[in-house]
């Protein structure tokens, strides 16, 4: 007999085959009381904010299983408090994070988007495309030298430009490092966001720091909390910020932000680990998690404890 969950959140709907196959799954909106009290595994994806009232009425609950790195969406404090294990995917997303957040640069630089719309319009017939800026002889600052800063800085290697990085902590590492990511932002042209969300790094990427930016790009590819949109909305419309490119929002999904209207953006749907390869690879990993948690064993990717 399969063992029920709660799910918050969609998958694709072969991932979601995946799930129904070795779980009696069903959407939380949709558990009724008896579910509730009795239920003891939880799945979810990272993009997802998980309410502790949600969990509150879940008291039988022992696991949640999340199909992604970032955990700052659930109250991992209270959870564990509560003896629930709480259990995340890391290291199988990141080459694909870093494939995107190349190509959401070399987007942002090369102007792709806008490129595309002008050979699409018949504009190419009347005019031709402004130049756009390369890549190569960049100085390039890392906020967040982690796996995913790790991953970014040895690709970009290749296309000629210089490396720098600001984190918690000096890495062993062939790159730069620079005391704080302001200080990081006063000496580059492309910044691009690595590091870990959560309340420590709630906008970080504020308006003093884009202004030490000064006429350069952004790259976020971390957590949309790290950055402040209105910050950049102001940095971009005045013209000392030259464009940006996020995969990731403070509000998801993006909608009716200002940000939409602007053409030096580059969007990308929180897209950072969907290839079919990397999703089916991270959603093994959570079902086996839950699994593992739920048929008395260790879990296989616990979350840090939090103090």
């Amino acid at each position: 007999m399969k063992k029920q969950l709660v799910q918050v959140g969609f998958f694709t709907p072969d991932l979601q085959r995946q799930i129904d196959s070795e779980f009696d799954s069903v959407k939380a909106e949709l558990a009724d009381a008896g579910l509730r009290a009795t239920v003891q595994g939880l799945i979810t994806r990272s993009n997802y904010q998980l309410p502790q009232a949600l969990l509150e009425e879940l008291p039988a609950l022992r696991v949640i299983a999340t199909s992604g790195v970032g955990f700052d969406g659930i109250p991992v404090s209270y959870a564990q408090q509560r003896g629930i294990v709480v259990t995340n995917t890391p290291g199988l997303l990141d080459a694909a994070v870093c494939e995107l957040g190349i190509g959401l640069l070399l987007a942002m630089l090369r102007e792709i988007p806008q490129s595309d719309r002008f050979v699409r319009d018949g504009a190419w017939a009347q005019s031709v495309y402004p130049l756009t800026s390369s890549l190569s002889g960049k100085r390039i600052g890392i906020i967040g030298l982690g796996r995913i800063g790790k991953g970014m800085a040895a690709r970009l290697e290749a296309f000629g430009v210089s490396l720098a990085y600001s984190g918690r902590r000096q890495e062993e590492s062939p790159y730069r490092h620079v005391a704080s990511p302001l200080a990081l932002a006063q000496e580059v042209d492309v910044l691009l966001v690595c590091c870990k969300g959560g309340e420590q790094t709630r906008h970080l990427v504020n308006a003093a720091l884009l202004e030490a930016l000064g006429q350069g790009w952004l790259v976020n590819l971390s957590r949309g909390s790290v950055v402040d949109e209105s910050a950049v909305f102001q940095a971009l419309t005045k013209g000392s910020l030259r464009g940006a490119a996020l995969d990731v929002y403070e509000q998801e999904p993006l909608v009716e932000s200002p940000l939409l209207g602007l053409k030096n953006v580059v969007f990308s749907p929180h897209a950072g680990s969907a290839t079919v390869e990397t999703r089916a690879a991270m959603l093994r990993l959570t079902l086996d998690n839950l699994h593992a948690v739920l048929g008395g064993k260790a879990a296989l990717t616990p979350v840090p404890t939090v103090d």
